[in-house]
């Protein structure tokens, strides 16, 4: 029942609630955003939903407009405390998580949800393996299992292993466990950057 109900119920009314509070955000973030390099306020990125299904990702924007995307060979996003990609304000937004933020209203669209494995680029759909496909059982996460153990810390199949434990073992208790530990991670600041693997392995994606 919570896993075809409630999880969805929860994830509405908390959308709802959580409304006003991004419209505050979005007033002290976006001047600080758009003053950086006059460029747009949100990133929107094409990410892969429940059932494979293409939708439109919101974050804040946290890179310089035209920033090259750099993956890792497991195709991760590079993420490391020294990017030269990533503006002032962005790194503030990154290691607090404030980017986040947008996504609430993606979950309100039934996008996403508050918990579940994070959105995937749509490269993935090009070579998945069987364990890749575990997580689009569910909706992506604002936040999952992942984040809650590693952050972004986790590379390779560490994470679709991860990702398939919590689609096989959705529930209202492990939902705020994960829930609770992401904000205990967040305020820690623990595993903000992922530790890129030698640049050999390491595909460069421009756009």
């Amino acid at each position: 029942m919570y896993k075809s109900f409630f999880k969805r119920f929860i994830d509405i009314v908390v959308s709802l609630v959580a409304l006003p509070f991004i419209c505050i955000g979005f007033i002290f973030i976006a001047p600080l955003i758009y003053f950086t390099d006059k460029g747009p306020i949100f990133y929107n990125a094409k990410r892969v939903g429940k059932d494979e299904k293409i939708f439109k990702m919101y974050k804040f924007r946290s890179m310089y407009v035209n920033a090259p995307d750099i993956r890792l060979a497991d195709g991760s996003t590079y993420n490391g405390a020294d990017d030269p990609r990533v503006t002032k304000i962005g790194k503030i937004l990154r290691k607090t998580s404030l980017d986040e933020i947008p996504q609430f209203l993606n979950v309100l669209k039934g996008d996403m949800s508050l918990i579940g494995p994070r959105p995937a680029t749509p490269m993935i759909l090009d070579e998945m393996t069987e364990l890749q496909s575990y997580r689009f059982q569910a909706r992506p996460g604002i936040t999952g299992y992942t984040q809650m153990e590693y952050r972004n810390s986790a590379q390779g199949d560490k994470r679709y292993e991860a990702d398939k434990f919590y689609v096989e073992n959705i529930s209202f208790l492990f939902d705020m466990k994960i829930f609770f530990g992401t904000i205990k991670k967040v305020i820690k600041r623990e595993n903000i950057y992922n530790t890129p693997i030698p640049s050999e392995d390491r595909e460069e994606i421009k756009v």
